[in-house]
């Protein structure tokens, strides 16, 4: 049975619709996702606030929140897992066309504590880098029904 955000098996992409390194990564991966893998919305939409209910995270929740991507896999079906800062890349870069399940693979290797704290230093750095946006940017044409 599936919940009312219906995106069959793609995996949907959570992410700070604020913040100027995650709208320019899911640029990126809109532009490499050419099997259509991905679906995308911002925290700040209220189309997901059931899903992040369900993992018990508010919107502005402190050690998951928008300081970090979530991936959702199985969405609505109860097998739904929710997967978080690299573990999330890694599953993304998975489901693009090569080299990227390779560099998943190889960077997979690297302990989940190591991956995770590099992913930490640069989400706190972010905004200072890379700035932060008034609003969401709206996609084009071609990309609306990539996003919820």
């Amino acid at each position: 049975m599936r919940g009312p955000l219906e995106i069959g098996d793609r995996l949907l992409v959570i992410f700070d619709g604020h913040c100027g390194l995650c709208n320019r990564s899911v640029r990126w991966f809109l532009a490499r996702d050419r099997r259509d893998r991905l679906r995308f919305a911002p925290y700040e939409s209220p189309k997901v606030a059931g899903v992040l209910a369900r993992h018990g995270i508010g919107a502005l929740e402190p050690v998951v929140g928008p300081s970090t991507v979530l991936v959702v896999l199985d969405l609505g079906s109860p097998a739904e897992r929710l997967l978080i800062r690299s573990d999330g890349v890694l599953t993304i870069l998975r489901e693009l066309p090569g080299p990227w399940p390779a560099v998943a693979t190889v960077l997979g290797w690297v302990p989940r504590a190591v991956r995770d704290l590099g992913y930490r230093l640069i989400a706190r750095w972010r905004h200072r880098i890379w700035g932060r946006l008034e609003s969401c940017p709206l996609p084009t044409t071609e990309e609306r029904g990539r996003f919820l």
